[in-house]
């Protein structure tokens, strides 16, 4: 298929579903996954179209400013580089061009840069507790029974893989297992003022209404990173009581069930390309981005990024609350 045909279809498929493709500018395929992901969260949107920038924030490399401005400017087709000064407001805030990226890392840095640069702090509150899973970390001694508790929060969940086959459900179950730390791994139990044997883990206090998943298949061994290439299958859909098994009071506080809407894939080894699957808001179908070019996509294409059969493999998951998909879709 020429080039020409291949941009033509990208163009019709992007009026019918919304979805825009955006073109690699030096090495700007982790951002252009990315800012795929953010199009599709119309929370986020909806939210930055409720700031009024301040006049100290109307400067060119303002986070917020620039990626407000390209996400609308990625809705109007006679935008032709949409987002070209994001990628230099970027640049100036040390995500640097001409460098490989890591998604999650990058997700992290814009969220944080939000946060310090936006004027309206409830607002950048707001978007802050979009991707917000709050947690408490509790560490049980096992000879006073003394629980020392610690409130903490992730954007995203960091889920360890292992290397042979996984279920997204597992890994879950696997984050929140109780750890029990002995011998050389003793904790300091402020009670009996020495370290002893402990049981560590968490407790889900909230979660958001977006749940960002990080799928952490990169390992660091000796100052150098390898990628696990093993299976770890996701499902559309699912309720994180049916996931996790907690005391009463516990459980009626996880009944929530998500929908995916985004996954963000990587493709080779260590460096390597990002693409993204996007469940568009127009037409409930799949769509593949490829930076400029935009496919539709089925939800079996969508599986083929599980693992453990090509370099294709699914790195972040972008899951949406049942029901406000529908009460958000009139912004977009």
């Amino acid at each position: 298929m020429g080039m020409s045909l291949r941009r033509s279809i990208s163009l019709d498929v992007s009026r019918v579903s919304g979805v825009r493709g955006l073109f690699n500018y030096n090495l700007s395929c982790c951002v252009n996954a990315l800012l795929q992901s953010f199009s599709a969260t119309t929370e986020l949107f909806d939210l930055l179209n409720r700031w009024q920038p301040s006049a100290e924030s109307e400067c060119p490399h303002n986070i917020p400013l620039q990626l407000k401005r390209a996400l609308h400017a990625m809705r109007d087709p006679q935008q032709p580089a949409p987002h070209c000064d994001f990628l230099d407001c970027l640049h100036y805030n040390y995500i640097l061009r001409y460098i490989e990226h890591d998604a999650d890392e990058v997700f992290h840095a814009i969220l944080n840069l939000i946060q310090q640069q936006m004027s309206d702090l409830s607002l950048a509150a707001e978007i802050k507790n979009l991707y917000k899973i709050t947690m408490e970390g509790q560490i049980h001694c096992l000879e006073c029974a003394y629980v020392h508790c610690v409130s903490t929060f992730f954007l995203s969940l960091p889920l360890h893989v292992s290397e042979d086959k996984n279920t997204l459900e597992d890994c879950i179950r696997s984050f929140f297992a109780v750890q029990k730390l002995e011998n050389s791994e003793k904790f300091f139990c402020d009670r009996c003022e020495e370290k002893k044997p402990t049981a560590q883990g968490f407790k889900i206090v909230s979660l958001p209404s977006i749940l960002c998943i990080h799928l952490k298949r990169f390992r660091s061994r000796s100052g150098f990173a390898r990628k696990l290439f093993c299976e770890v299958t996701f499902p559309e859909s699912f309720n994180m009581a049916d996931i996790l098994k907690e005391e009463k009071s516990t459980q009626e506080m996880l009944v929530r069930s998500y929908n995916l809407f985004a996954v963000i894939v990587h493709s080779g080894v260590t460096f390597g390309h990002y693409t993204a699957y996007i469940r568009s808001m127009q037409d409930q179908m799949w769509y593949f981005t490829n930076d400029s070019q935009v496919y539709p996509a089925s939800w079996k294409e969508v599986q083929q990024t599980y693992g453990g059969l090509g370099y294709n493999t699914a790195y972040m998951l972008l899951y949406r609350t049942v029901g406000t998909e529908t009460e958000q879709g009139s912004s977009s």
